[in-house]
């Protein structure tokens, strides 16, 4: 059971202008990322490419190369810095994989289910590793403490969603805390990135981390929404991962505390005590329709869409401008 919510064309809303925008950078990018998962051992390369060439749409990379321009930064620096961010990115996929115990990542069998959780993790400390090589090769110190403080942000983020898995009691502001940390602060980090390069003023660096950090809150949501409205092909994943991980998300927040008290205890003994019968999924999809959870979580990812717009408001009109805005657009158009 699905609860769509219409936009305005909302699929007309394409990452086509960004991609076109950034493309020969992006050719320079991906030439990086192929010679830094090089590795006299083989396992190396065959871990971290199966996630690398496996269809993500590196769409923070393409935001730090977009922002650079933006910013107008003449240099190559935002190259290397591009593909750390790239980099960071895939190291927290394979990581998340193991803590999760996924099976699926973006449409294909998780590297955990090929090479084994060990390799997984280790895999992802490497491309941390050659992620920060690159940060110091650039020479920029604000542009590496940009980074280098999102990477350990993100390590809370996804020790918090730990504590908050399979807690019924958790409440919109802590959700919304753990995904800002674990999603929203690499956004925000690699839009912040270029315009450091490019010695703009505080002003602007913020406005444009502000824009990262708000197009990452409404790109979670999505991803939150869609996991009980979905399609895994589309997803990437199967759908309902996060009701048999037992994961606290905004749909269930919202369910759980407008629910009934025979809802609530629906949700504590399936998410809170684990215990998953046969049918409980499309309960779970019935109860969300019921109290508009989903409809809601779009709701709200349209609210921090149009925030990430308003972050950008002050800067001249441009063509970068413009894909960064139908960037929002698309982001939350993936509910359809």
């Amino acid at each position: 059971m699905a609860v769509v919510v219409p936009f305005e064309n909302p699929r007309s809303a394409t990452l086509n202008r960004l991609v076109d925008l950034v493309a020969a950078d992006m050719e320079r990018v991906n030439t990086a990322i192929i010679a830094r998962t090089g590795s006299e051992v083989a396992m190396i390369p065959e871990v971290a490419n199966h996630l690398i060439s496996s269809g993500g749409k590196r769409l923070r990379p393409m935001l730090t190369l977009a922002m650079a321009q933006l910013a107008g930064y003449s240099g190559d620096g935002h190259i290397k810095l591009a593909a750390a961010v790239e980099f960071m990115h895939t190291a927290t996929l394979l990581h998340d994989d193991v803590v999760d115990e996924s099976d699926m990542r973006r449409g294909k069998l998780a590297a955990r289910m090929l090479w084994g959780n060990e390799a997984s993790v280790l895999v992802g400390d490497f491309l941390l590793g050659q992620a920060f090589k690159m940060m110091v090769e650039v020479g920029n110190l604000h542009a590496l403490d940009i980074l280098s403080s999102a990477a350990a942000v993100i390590a809370e983020g996804e020790v918090m969603q730990l504590g908050t898995a399979k807690n019924t009691a958790t409440n919109e502001d802590e959700y919304l805390a753990v995904i800002r940390g674990k999603t929203a602060e690499l956004f925000a980090a690699a839009c912040e990135v270029g315009p450091a390069l490019a010695n703009k003023e505080k002003a602007e660096q913020a406005a444009c981390r502000s824009f990262g950090m708000n197009l990452g809150i409404a790109f979670q949501l999505v991803d939150d929404a869609l996991d009980y409205g979905g399609k895994s092909a589309k997803l990437g994943k199967n759908t309902g991962d996060d009701f048999r991980e037992g994961k606290i998300t905004l749909p269930v927040v919202l369910s759980f505390r407008r629910g009934s008290e025979s809802e609530r205890a629906f949700w504590n003994r399936t998410l809170g005590e684990g215990k998953v019968d046969d049918g409980d999924l499309d309960t779970a999809m019935a109860l969300m329709a019921k109290h508009h959870a989903i409809e809601d979580t779009l709701g709200r990812a349209r609210h921090y869409g149009a925030i990430a717009k308003d972050a950008l408001a002050l800067a001249p009109d441009s063509a970068v401008k413009q894909a960064l805005e139908e960037a929002v657009d698309f982001s939350i158009a993936r509910a359809f």
